[in-house]
């Protein structure tokens, strides 16, 4: 019966062991899994910090047109008493934070009727595929870049 138990020890002794661990194989197998996430995963996040940055500086073009019919509504006319451009309240995108993606300004001289705001890109955002981003003082949006006007200014 000793005999019999000591084997038996043996035996528990050994298929613990071997159940106790990750083979080399299936240790592979999980880094592969999570790398073919990652590469799905990264393209996709990347796209949606694009859009997020591209979103808050027509949040900002947006409120530059309003400040320019403010502006208007004030003086007659979107220049100033000395017919010049007036100064905009503020020039990059975003407004908080250190890190700024768009250069913000007149895309032309203001007259005393019309008016083009633009977003230019600038860092990281400088390849962006909707490039310079403008809206004018009819609310008219455009775009310098290959992609469309309605994936850019998502109409």
């Amino acid at each position: 019966m000793t005999r019999y138990c000591g084997h038996w020890s043996r035996a528990s002794a050994r298929s613990a062991s071997r159940n106790s661990g990750f083979t080399l194989i299936e240790l592979m197998i999980v880094i592969v899994v999570i790398g073919i996430l990652a590469a799905i995963a990264y393209p996709s996040y990347q796209d949606y910090v694009r859009k997020a940055r591209r979103a808050d500086a027509q949040t900002a073009l947006l409120e530059l047109a309003q400040f320019m019919e403010r502006h208007y509504t004030a003086n007659g006319k979107y220049l100033t008493a000395a017919n010049l451009a007036p100064t905009l309240p503020f020039t990059e995108a975003p407004k908080d934070g250190t890190n700024k993606y768009y250069d913000l300004s007149f895309a032309s001289a203001p007259t005393a009727s019309s008016y083009t705001l633009r977003a230019v890109p600038k860092g990281v955002m400088a390849s962006d595929t909707c490039g310079t981003m403008t809206i004018s003082n009819t609310g008219a949006k455009g775009q310098a870049a290959g992609a469309s006007l309605a994936a850019c200014w998502r109409r």
